[in-house]
């Protein structure tokens, strides 16, 4: 089985409410998707979100670094060669994190249905279900309790908190939250870089001394600033988890190294697709440093792919794998189903999708744009 065509398109997904962090405002997810065709006719999907405020990719970036490097490195390549496909898109540019995902993950489907297993059996199995949290978007402290409310209501009994524009507004938001929604609920706060290192420890320990049992804090400092989160992680008594200075493969041995931060938010996106999130996951188990699997604004084939290896490895307890719900529609046949908090993962072999509805097509390679 080879890799004889590509096809790149574009999906546009209205949200069911604005999404909105200490980084961006977003009304739609705008997806890049593309097939990848077998000689046989097997189709394996990916996807690609532009995210520019934390990858640096954009909609035009992903789709010229697809198109015009990635895709043609790989067509001609058989299948059962997935170390070989990953590795060529892998060198073949710097950075792209993005479009380098969305074909990994249509290989990683391909393979998978190539041998007729589940993607997240591939990936090790451990479980076939997982509970995700649902992210409160940055608001007011009353709309942020309104929407909390909302969410408990519908099932979910861990909830990830957008902060860190305003330390003190902050500080309101988080109390707003966990007086509306008792203690039983787990907080998880998401600063997204929005706070200085000494600034975060003051604010993070006022979290505890008013016991307001914070589960962890993500990424409360600037992706770069690896001291600076080593400095927060060293003073204060809650569980500090790096996003987006956990990048890749590399910067996750740094961390480690350092001992700056507790956890690890593993994303395709920002790792450049399965191949890369499996070594950062070895990488933390072998530091005995827990990991989430996280997501972009995207659809549900990535959030699949995600929830794969969520479900496939042990070292994953924790997942943040809501950007399906949080869309008005879902163009994606197949693929794992929510019921309630929890993601269920498909019994068919790879990724289990089947079709891209409403999809804008904009390139096939080989052929004609």
């Amino acid at each position: 089985m080879k890799i004889c065509e590509i096809h790149i398109g574009k999906l546009s997904i209205p949200l069911r409410k604005p999404f909105k962090t200490a980084l961006r405002t977003v009304h739609s997810a705008e997806d890049i998707v593309v097939k990848l065709v077998a000689d046989c006719g097997a189709i394996g999907y990916g996807n690609a979100p532009p995210t520019a405020v934390i990858t640096g990719d954009s909609q035009d970036s992903i789709v010229a670094a697809i198109r015009d490097i990635l895709a043609p490195k790989i067509i001609g390549f058989d299948v059962d060669n997935l170390e070989g496909i990953s590795t060529v898109l892998d060198g073949a540019l710097l950075h792209n994190h993005s479009a380098k995902a969305a074909l990994d993950i249509a290989a990683h489907d391909l393979f998978g249905k190539r041998v007729g297993v589940p993607l997240y059996k591939l990936l090790g199995g451990f479980r076939s279900s997982l509970e995700s949290d649902l992210t409160i978007s940055l608001n007011d402290p009353e709309e942020m309790a309104r929407d909390a409310c909302a969410a408990v209501a519908a099932g979910y009994s861990a909830l990830k908190i957008k902060v860190g524009n305003e330390p003190a507004t902050d500080l309101t938001r988080v109390r707003a939250v966990r007086g509306a929604v008792g203690d039983a609920v787990r907080i998880r706060l998401d600063a997204n870089q929005g706070w200085g290192a000494k600034e975060a420890v003051r604010l993070i320990r006022r979290f505890e001394a008013e016991g307001l049992a914070i589960e962890l804090v993500e990424q409360p400092v600037k992706a770069h600033d690896f001291d600076g989160l080593k400095y927060v992680t060293d003073r204060v008594n809650t569980e500090i988890m790096a996003d987006e200075s956990a990048f890749g493969p590399r910067e996750v041995a740094q961390l480690i190294a350092m001992r700056a931060c507790d956890s690890i938010n593993i994303k395709l996106m920002k790792a450049g697709g399965l191949r890369n999130a499996v070594r950062i996951a070895h990488l933390a188990e072998t530091a005995d440093m827990r990991c989430m699997v996280g997501c972009m604004l995207e659809s549900k084939i990535g959030i699949t792919a995600a929830a794969s290896l969520a479900a496939g490895k042990q070292i994953v307890n924790r997942a943040d794998l809501d950007a399906s719900v949080l869309l008005a529609e879902d163009p994606i046949v197949g693929g794992a189903q929510f019921e309630g908090n929890r993601l269920l993962l498909p019994d068919a072999p790879g990724l289990g999708i089947r079709e891209i509805e409403n999809w804008r097509h904009i390139a096939t390679l080989p052929g004609h744009t």
